[in-house]
Protein backbone atom coordinates (compact mmCIF):
# COMPACT_ATOMS: atom_id res chain seq x y z
CA UNK A 1 0.00 0.00 0.00
CA UNK A 2 1.15 3.44 -0.95
CA UNK A 3 0.05 6.25 0.64
CA UNK A 4 0.62 10.16 -0.71
CA UNK A 5 -0.53 12.93 1.25
CA UNK A 6 -0.91 16.45 0.03
CA UNK A 7 -2.37 19.77 1.57
CA UNK A 8 -5.51 21.34 -0.08
CA UNK A 9 -6.66 24.29 1.69
CA UNK A 10 -6.18 25.70 5.44
CA UNK A 11 -6.86 22.50 7.36
CA UNK A 12 -7.85 20.73 4.80
CA UNK A 13 -5.76 17.39 3.28
CA UNK A 14 -6.02 15.00 0.28
CA UNK A 15 -5.05 11.39 0.99
CA UNK A 16 -4.32 9.47 -1.95
CA UNK A 17 -4.05 5.42 -1.61
CA UNK A 18 -2.54 3.46 -4.28
CA UNK A 19 -3.36 -0.92 -3.72
CA UNK A 20 -2.74 -3.68 -5.81
CA UNK A 21 -5.78 -4.92 -7.30
CA UNK A 22 -4.76 -8.19 -7.20
CA UNK A 23 -6.05 -9.00 -3.98
CA UNK A 24 -9.61 -7.49 -4.17
CA UNK A 25 -10.16 -9.46 -7.26
CA UNK A 26 -9.17 -12.75 -4.90
CA UNK A 27 -11.89 -11.48 -2.54
CA UNK A 28 -14.34 -11.07 -5.22
CA UNK A 29 -13.72 -14.85 -6.58
CA UNK A 30 -13.91 -16.30 -3.28
CA UNK A 31 -17.22 -14.15 -2.26
CA UNK A 32 -19.08 -15.35 -5.72
CA UNK A 33 -18.52 -19.03 -5.17
CA UNK A 34 -19.15 -18.46 -1.25
CA UNK A 35 -22.57 -17.21 -3.08
CA UNK A 36 -23.11 -19.93 -5.05
CA UNK A 37 -23.27 -22.14 -2.36
CA UNK A 38 -26.28 -20.35 -0.79
CA UNK A 39 -27.85 -18.47 -3.32
CA UNK A 40 -30.84 -19.96 -4.73
CA UNK A 41 -31.86 -19.22 -8.86
CA UNK A 42 -34.62 -20.94 -10.81
CA UNK A 43 -33.73 -24.00 -12.39
CA UNK A 44 -30.61 -25.07 -10.64
CA UNK A 45 -30.84 -27.08 -7.09
CA UNK A 46 -29.38 -25.30 -4.13
CA UNK A 47 -25.66 -25.15 -3.91
CA UNK A 48 -25.28 -26.32 -7.55
CA UNK A 49 -25.47 -23.25 -9.16
CA UNK A 50 -22.93 -22.56 -11.49
CA UNK A 51 -20.25 -19.73 -10.46
CA UNK A 52 -20.52 -17.99 -13.86
CA UNK A 53 -24.34 -17.81 -13.52
CA UNK A 54 -23.72 -16.44 -10.48
CA UNK A 55 -20.90 -13.72 -11.62
CA UNK A 56 -22.90 -12.82 -14.48
CA UNK A 57 -26.07 -11.93 -11.84
CA UNK A 58 -24.37 -10.52 -8.98
CA UNK A 59 -20.63 -10.06 -9.90
CA UNK A 60 -20.67 -6.15 -9.94
CA UNK A 61 -23.00 -5.84 -6.77
CA UNK A 62 -20.37 -8.13 -5.37
CA UNK A 63 -17.45 -6.49 -6.42
CA UNK A 64 -18.56 -3.02 -5.39
CA UNK A 65 -19.63 -4.60 -1.62
CA UNK A 66 -16.19 -6.05 -1.75
CA UNK A 67 -14.33 -2.75 -3.08
CA UNK A 68 -16.57 -0.63 -0.41
CA UNK A 69 -15.21 -2.93 2.67
CA UNK A 70 -11.41 -2.39 0.61
CA UNK A 71 -11.09 1.13 0.71
CA UNK A 72 -12.68 1.54 4.05
CA UNK A 73 -10.38 -0.93 5.66
CA UNK A 74 -7.23 0.73 3.78
CA UNK A 75 -8.13 4.26 5.02
CA UNK A 76 -8.25 3.13 8.32
CA UNK A 77 -4.58 1.43 7.77
CA UNK A 78 -3.15 4.67 6.45
CA UNK A 79 -4.61 6.61 8.30
CA UNK A 80 -2.64 4.55 11.28
CA UNK A 81 0.61 4.35 9.23
CA UNK A 82 0.75 7.84 8.76
CA UNK A 83 -0.16 8.64 12.59
CA UNK A 84 -3.11 10.96 11.35
CA UNK A 85 -5.77 12.01 13.55
CA UNK A 86 -8.97 13.42 11.11
CA UNK A 87 -10.76 16.04 12.62
CA UNK A 88 -14.05 14.42 11.61
CA UNK A 89 -14.84 10.97 8.95
CA UNK A 90 -12.62 11.82 6.08
CA UNK A 91 -14.51 11.41 2.80
CA UNK A 92 -13.98 9.48 -0.34
CA UNK A 93 -13.42 11.95 -3.23
CA UNK A 94 -12.21 9.71 -6.05
CA UNK A 95 -11.94 5.90 -7.01
CA UNK A 96 -10.54 4.03 -9.91
CA UNK A 97 -8.75 1.16 -11.46
CA UNK A 98 -6.06 0.98 -13.43
CA UNK A 99 -3.00 -0.91 -14.50
CA UNK A 100 -3.55 -4.13 -11.70
CA UNK A 101 -4.10 -0.75 -8.82
CA UNK A 102 -6.85 0.19 -7.40
CA UNK A 103 -6.50 4.17 -6.42
CA UNK A 104 -8.72 6.21 -4.27
CA UNK A 105 -8.23 9.45 -2.18
CA UNK A 106 -9.81 10.65 1.06
CA UNK A 107 -10.55 14.23 2.15
CA UNK A 108 -10.09 15.24 5.31
CA UNK A 109 -9.35 17.79 7.82
CA UNK A 110 -6.55 17.66 10.83
CA UNK A 111 -6.56 19.62 13.97
CA UNK A 112 -5.10 23.27 14.27
CA UNK A 113 -2.07 23.34 15.98
CA UNK A 114 -2.36 25.78 19.16
CA UNK A 115 0.34 27.10 21.06
CA UNK A 116 -1.07 28.97 23.74
CA UNK A 117 -0.39 32.64 24.27
CA UNK A 118 1.38 32.87 28.10
CA UNK A 119 -0.93 33.40 30.98
CA UNK A 120 1.73 36.47 32.14
CA UNK A 121 -0.82 39.61 32.85
CA UNK A 122 -3.65 37.57 33.40
CA UNK A 123 -6.27 39.24 35.78
CA UNK A 124 -9.85 38.68 36.87
CA UNK A 125 -12.71 39.60 39.52
CA UNK A 126 -13.02 36.70 41.92
CA UNK A 127 -16.61 37.09 43.27
CA UNK A 128 -16.68 36.38 47.15
CA UNK A 129 -20.60 35.97 48.63
CA UNK A 130 -21.95 37.96 51.36
CA UNK A 131 -25.25 36.84 52.15
CA UNK A 132 -27.08 38.94 54.59
CA UNK A 133 -30.49 38.47 56.74
CA UNK A 134 -31.84 41.17 54.19
CA UNK A 135 -30.80 38.83 51.32
CA UNK A 136 -32.42 36.14 52.82
CA UNK A 137 -35.80 38.17 53.94
CA UNK A 138 -36.09 39.42 50.14
CA UNK A 139 -35.93 35.53 48.86
CA UNK A 140 -38.48 34.81 51.17
CA UNK A 141 -40.67 37.70 49.73
CA UNK A 142 -39.78 36.07 46.37
CA UNK A 143 -41.13 32.31 47.41
CA UNK A 144 -44.17 34.13 48.85
CA UNK A 145 -44.85 36.01 45.23
CA UNK A 146 -44.82 32.79 43.87
CA UNK A 147 -48.02 31.28 46.13
CA UNK A 148 -49.26 34.38 45.65
CA UNK A 149 -53.32 34.61 45.18
CA UNK A 150 -55.13 37.40 44.08
CA UNK A 151 -58.38 39.54 45.58
CA UNK A 152 -60.37 41.78 43.84
CA UNK A 153 -59.80 45.46 44.75
CA UNK A 154 -61.98 48.27 44.51
CA UNK A 155 -59.09 51.17 43.70
CA UNK A 156 -56.52 51.81 41.09
CA UNK A 157 -53.78 49.87 40.22
CA UNK A 158 -50.65 49.99 41.99
CA UNK A 159 -47.48 48.06 41.79
CA UNK A 160 -48.09 43.85 42.35
CA UNK A 161 -51.49 44.30 41.48
CA UNK A 162 -52.57 41.86 38.89
CA UNK A 163 -54.90 43.54 36.63
CA UNK A 164 -57.20 41.79 33.58
CA UNK A 165 -56.86 43.94 30.24
CA UNK A 166 -57.89 44.47 26.66
CA UNK A 167 -55.47 45.78 24.56
CA UNK A 168 -54.72 46.44 20.98
CA UNK A 169 -51.44 47.75 19.86
CA UNK A 170 -50.55 49.96 17.15
CA UNK A 171 -47.70 51.40 14.75
CA UNK A 172 -48.41 54.55 12.96
CA UNK A 173 -51.82 54.26 13.73
CA UNK A 174 -51.76 50.85 12.08
CA UNK A 175 -52.81 47.43 14.33
CA UNK A 176 -49.53 45.18 14.22
CA UNK A 177 -49.72 41.49 14.57
CA UNK A 178 -49.38 39.56 17.66
CA UNK A 179 -50.02 43.16 19.30
CA UNK A 180 -53.23 42.65 21.08
CA UNK A 181 -54.87 40.56 23.48
CA UNK A 182 -58.21 40.09 25.32
CA UNK A 183 -58.68 38.68 29.19
CA UNK A 184 -54.74 39.17 29.68
CA UNK A 185 -53.72 39.01 32.72
CA UNK A 186 -50.71 40.92 34.05
CA UNK A 187 -49.00 41.18 37.33
CA UNK A 188 -47.52 45.00 37.51
CA UNK A 189 -44.12 45.35 37.95
CA UNK A 190 -43.43 41.44 36.82
CA UNK A 191 -41.59 43.15 33.94
CA UNK A 192 -43.45 40.74 31.62
CA UNK A 193 -44.43 43.47 29.05
CA UNK A 194 -42.19 45.86 27.32
CA UNK A 195 -40.50 48.92 29.32
CA UNK A 196 -43.34 51.64 30.11
CA UNK A 197 -46.16 49.10 29.29
CA UNK A 198 -46.75 48.15 32.89
CA UNK A 199 -46.19 51.83 34.32
CA UNK A 200 -48.79 53.08 32.00
CA UNK A 201 -51.28 50.69 33.61
CA UNK A 202 -50.50 52.06 37.41
CA UNK A 203 -53.39 54.31 38.12
CA UNK A 204 -55.87 53.40 36.20
CA UNK A 205 -59.14 51.62 37.68
CA UNK A 206 -61.50 48.85 36.37
CA UNK A 207 -63.40 49.99 33.45
CA UNK A 208 -61.21 53.08 32.76
CA UNK A 209 -59.42 53.05 29.19
CA UNK A 210 -56.23 54.85 28.64
CA UNK A 211 -53.57 54.84 25.27
CA UNK A 212 -50.43 54.63 26.46
CA UNK A 213 -47.05 55.25 23.86
CA UNK A 214 -43.91 52.98 24.01
CA UNK A 215 -41.22 51.95 22.11
CA UNK A 216 -40.05 48.76 21.76
CA UNK A 217 -36.00 47.64 23.19
CA UNK A 218 -33.58 47.79 20.18
CA UNK A 219 -33.04 44.34 21.23
CA UNK A 220 -36.64 42.96 20.61
CA UNK A 221 -36.62 39.65 19.42
CA UNK A 222 -38.64 41.04 16.56
CA UNK A 223 -37.37 42.46 13.55
CA UNK A 224 -39.91 44.32 12.26
CA UNK A 225 -40.35 46.12 15.95
CA UNK A 226 -36.93 46.76 16.23
CA UNK A 227 -36.42 50.06 18.33
CA UNK A 228 -40.28 51.05 17.31
CA UNK A 229 -42.26 53.69 18.43
CA UNK A 230 -46.18 52.40 19.24
CA UNK A 231 -49.19 53.28 21.36
CA UNK A 232 -51.37 50.89 23.09
CA UNK A 233 -54.94 51.44 23.47
CA UNK A 234 -55.88 49.58 26.84
CA UNK A 235 -58.46 48.72 28.67
CA UNK A 236 -58.81 47.59 32.56
CA UNK A 237 -61.67 45.27 33.03
CA UNK A 238 -60.06 44.06 36.73
CA UNK A 239 -57.74 45.41 39.30
CA UNK A 240 -56.96 42.19 42.05
CA UNK A 241 -54.72 42.57 45.18
CA UNK A 242 -51.82 40.55 45.52
CA UNK A 243 -52.42 37.96 49.12
CA UNK A 244 -48.86 36.98 50.36
CA UNK A 245 -49.36 33.47 52.67
CA UNK A 246 -48.43 32.90 55.58
CA UNK A 247 -45.07 31.76 56.69
CA UNK A 248 -46.37 28.72 58.26
CA UNK A 249 -46.16 25.03 58.00
CA UNK A 250 -48.12 24.43 54.61
CA UNK A 251 -45.60 27.30 53.48
CA UNK A 252 -42.85 25.36 54.68
CA UNK A 253 -44.10 21.72 53.30
CA UNK A 254 -44.72 23.57 49.58
CA UNK A 255 -41.25 24.11 49.42
CA UNK A 256 -40.34 20.43 50.69
CA UNK A 257 -38.26 22.25 53.50
CA UNK A 258 -37.68 19.75 56.44
CA UNK A 259 -38.73 21.91 59.18
CA UNK A 260 -41.56 23.39 60.11
CA UNK A 261 -39.84 26.34 62.34
CA UNK A 262 -39.43 29.75 60.84
CA UNK A 263 -35.60 29.89 61.62
CA UNK A 264 -34.66 26.61 60.74
CA UNK A 265 -36.31 27.14 57.05
CA UNK A 266 -34.83 30.32 56.78
CA UNK A 267 -31.52 28.49 57.30
CA UNK A 268 -32.23 26.28 54.82
CA UNK A 269 -33.06 28.83 52.52
CA UNK A 270 -30.23 30.20 52.92
CA UNK A 271 -27.81 27.05 51.78
CA UNK A 272 -29.47 27.01 49.11
CA UNK A 273 -29.00 30.50 48.13
CA UNK A 274 -25.06 29.65 48.79
CA UNK A 275 -25.04 27.07 46.67
CA UNK A 276 -27.09 28.58 43.80
CA UNK A 277 -24.57 32.04 44.09
CA UNK A 278 -21.69 29.34 43.68
CA UNK A 279 -22.30 27.62 40.88
CA UNK A 280 -22.87 31.26 39.10
CA UNK A 281 -20.14 32.58 40.37
CA UNK A 282 -17.99 29.38 39.25
CA UNK A 283 -19.86 29.84 35.72
CA UNK A 284 -18.76 33.71 35.58
CA UNK A 285 -15.32 33.20 36.65
CA UNK A 286 -14.84 30.30 34.01
CA UNK A 287 -16.96 32.44 30.88
CA UNK A 288 -14.12 35.58 31.74
CA UNK A 289 -11.56 32.84 31.89
CA UNK A 290 -12.75 31.53 27.91
CA UNK A 291 -12.95 34.99 26.28
CA UNK A 292 -9.74 35.82 27.91
CA UNK A 293 -8.48 32.54 25.85
CA UNK A 294 -9.97 33.02 22.92
CA UNK A 295 -9.03 36.89 22.46
CA UNK A 296 -5.67 35.83 22.95
CA UNK A 297 -5.34 32.56 20.93
CA UNK A 298 -6.52 32.61 16.97
CA UNK A 299 -8.18 28.89 16.33
CA UNK A 300 -9.14 28.04 13.29
CA UNK A 301 -12.25 25.76 13.94
CA UNK A 302 -12.32 22.12 11.61
CA UNK A 303 -15.55 22.75 9.65
CA UNK A 304 -16.33 19.03 10.04
CA UNK A 305 -16.36 19.68 13.97
CA UNK A 306 -18.49 22.75 13.10
CA UNK A 307 -21.08 20.58 11.65
CA UNK A 308 -21.33 18.19 13.97
CA UNK A 309 -21.66 20.78 16.47
CA UNK A 310 -24.81 23.01 14.37
CA UNK A 311 -26.61 19.19 14.42
CA UNK A 312 -26.23 19.31 18.09
CA UNK A 313 -27.27 22.56 18.84
CA UNK A 314 -30.24 21.75 16.27
CA UNK A 315 -31.25 18.71 18.50
CA UNK A 316 -30.84 21.23 21.92
CA UNK A 317 -33.25 23.82 19.86
CA UNK A 318 -35.64 21.53 19.16
CA UNK A 319 -36.13 19.81 22.67
CA UNK A 320 -36.15 23.39 23.97
CA UNK A 321 -39.71 23.61 22.43
CA UNK A 322 -40.65 20.48 24.54
CA UNK A 323 -42.40 16.90 24.24
CA UNK A 324 -44.75 16.35 21.42
CA UNK A 325 -43.09 19.03 19.21
CA UNK A 326 -43.42 17.96 15.66
CA UNK A 327 -40.03 19.92 14.22
CA UNK A 328 -37.18 18.17 11.94
CA UNK A 329 -34.25 19.52 13.29
CA UNK A 330 -33.15 19.01 9.59
CA UNK A 331 -35.03 21.50 8.62
CA UNK A 332 -33.80 24.47 10.71
CA UNK A 333 -31.17 26.35 8.78
CA UNK A 334 -27.34 25.83 9.59
CA UNK A 335 -26.58 29.57 9.70
CA UNK A 336 -28.41 30.22 12.60
CA UNK A 337 -26.41 27.97 14.70
CA UNK A 338 -22.96 28.36 12.56
CA UNK A 339 -21.32 31.18 14.95
CA UNK A 340 -22.36 29.84 17.78
CA UNK A 341 -20.99 26.13 16.72
CA UNK A 342 -17.65 27.98 15.67
CA UNK A 343 -17.19 29.24 18.94
CA UNK A 344 -17.87 26.19 21.16
CA UNK A 345 -15.47 24.23 18.71
CA UNK A 346 -13.07 26.72 18.68
CA UNK A 347 -13.45 26.97 22.95
CA UNK A 348 -13.38 22.86 23.34
CA UNK A 349 -10.10 22.55 21.32
CA UNK A 350 -8.35 25.67 23.70
CA UNK A 351 -9.77 23.95 26.86
CA UNK A 352 -7.90 20.34 25.03
CA UNK A 353 -4.99 22.47 24.71
CA UNK A 354 -4.51 23.19 27.86
CA UNK A 355 -5.72 20.13 29.56
CA UNK A 356 -3.24 18.04 27.21
CA UNK A 357 -0.32 20.47 27.94
CA UNK A 358 -0.53 20.27 31.80
CA UNK A 359 -1.44 16.25 31.65
CA UNK A 360 -4.66 16.83 33.61
CA UNK A 361 -6.83 13.80 34.15
CA UNK A 362 -10.38 13.36 35.82
CA UNK A 363 -9.38 11.09 38.68
CA UNK A 364 -11.33 8.22 40.33
CA UNK A 365 -11.02 10.22 43.35
CA UNK A 366 -12.10 13.32 42.30
CA UNK A 367 -15.29 11.71 40.15
CA UNK A 368 -16.35 10.17 43.31
CA UNK A 369 -16.09 13.67 45.08
CA UNK A 370 -18.02 15.32 42.71
CA UNK A 371 -20.57 12.61 42.10
CA UNK A 372 -21.12 12.56 45.96
CA UNK A 373 -21.39 16.31 46.52
CA UNK A 374 -23.70 16.42 43.60
CA UNK A 375 -25.88 14.04 44.70
CA UNK A 376 -26.93 15.15 48.51
CA UNK A 377 -29.31 17.51 47.23
CA UNK A 378 -31.27 14.41 46.45
CA UNK A 379 -33.52 12.22 48.48
CA UNK A 380 -31.72 9.18 47.57
CA UNK A 381 -27.85 9.80 46.86
CA UNK A 382 -26.70 6.57 46.87
CA UNK A 383 -28.68 5.87 43.60
CA UNK A 384 -27.72 9.07 42.07
CA UNK A 385 -24.15 8.08 42.44
CA UNK A 386 -24.77 4.46 41.07
CA UNK A 387 -27.34 6.01 38.17
CA UNK A 388 -24.16 7.62 37.13
CA UNK A 389 -21.68 5.08 37.87
CA UNK A 390 -23.89 2.49 35.47
CA UNK A 391 -24.02 5.04 32.41
CA UNK A 392 -20.70 5.15 30.94
CA UNK A 393 -22.26 8.28 28.51
CA UNK A 394 -23.06 10.14 31.81
CA UNK A 395 -20.23 9.25 33.49
CA UNK A 396 -17.72 10.71 30.31
CA UNK A 397 -19.78 13.74 30.70
CA UNK A 398 -18.66 14.25 34.26
CA UNK A 399 -15.16 13.64 33.79
CA UNK A 400 -15.41 16.07 30.64
CA UNK A 401 -16.65 18.65 33.02
CA UNK A 402 -13.72 18.06 35.90
CA UNK A 403 -11.10 17.83 33.40
CA UNK A 404 -12.74 21.13 32.25
CA UNK A 405 -12.69 22.87 35.38
CA UNK A 406 -9.09 21.49 36.14
CA UNK A 407 -8.19 23.41 32.70
CA UNK A 408 -9.75 26.77 34.07
CA UNK A 409 -7.70 26.65 37.32
CA UNK A 410 -4.48 26.19 35.90
CA UNK A 411 -5.32 29.86 34.72
CA UNK A 412 -6.40 30.91 37.41
CA UNK A 413 -3.61 29.94 39.63
CA UNK A 414 -1.49 31.56 37.07
CA UNK A 415 -3.49 34.84 37.30
CA UNK A 416 -4.10 37.59 39.28
CA UNK A 417 -7.80 37.45 41.15
CA UNK A 418 -9.39 40.77 42.67
CA UNK A 419 -11.60 39.53 44.97
CA UNK A 420 -14.77 41.60 44.80
CA UNK A 421 -17.42 40.80 47.66
CA UNK A 422 -20.75 40.57 46.35
CA UNK A 423 -24.45 39.77 47.33
CA UNK A 424 -26.42 37.16 46.47
CA UNK A 425 -28.91 39.13 44.43
CA UNK A 426 -25.60 40.08 42.14
CA UNK A 427 -24.24 37.06 42.26
CA UNK A 428 -27.39 35.35 40.14
CA UNK A 429 -26.75 38.45 37.95
CA UNK A 430 -25.98 37.84 33.97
Amino acid sequence: MQVSIESVEGLQRRMTVSLPAENLNNQVTQRIKDTAKRVRIDGFRPGKVPVSVVKQRYGQGIKSEVMQETIQRSLGDALAQEKVNPAGMPQIDSVKEENDTIEFTAVYEIFPEIKLASFDGYEFDQQKLVITDEDVDTMLESLQKQKATYEKAERAAKLTDQVTINFVGKIDGEAFENGSGNDSKLVLGSGQMIPGFEDGIIGMSAGEERTIDVTFPADYQSEELKGKAAQFDIIVTDVAEQKLPELDKAFFKDFGAKSIKLNTFKEEVKTNMKREAAGSIKTKLKNAVIAKLMADNSVDAPSALTQDEIGRLKQEAVQQFGQGTKIDPSMLPDDMFKEQASNRVQIGLLMNEVIKVNKLEATDEAVKAYLTEMAAVYEDPASVVDFYYNNPQQLNQVKALLLEEAAIKVVTDASKLNNVDVTYFEAIAK
